[in-house]
């Protein structure tokens, strides 16, 4: 799995936290981030769909 480096405003990581750890819905900061990448590229791809520009493997 690659890493990257990225600067995250403190107020941005005040409220990941609150969603991280035992009371959490994620395991860790990682884990959270890549499911809001996940999410956010799932609606890129909707809205090009709409657009027509989703290309398909057909």
């Amino acid at each position: 799995m690659g890493k990257i480096s990225v600067e995250i405003p403190e107020e941005l990581l005040e409220d990941l936290d609150d969603h991280v750890g035992e009371d959490g819905k994620f395991v860790n900061r990682s884990d959270a981030i890549r499911a809001s990448i996940r999410k956010t590229l799932d609606l890129l791809d909707e809205i090009d769909e709409r657009h027509g520009r989703l290309e398909t493997d057909e």
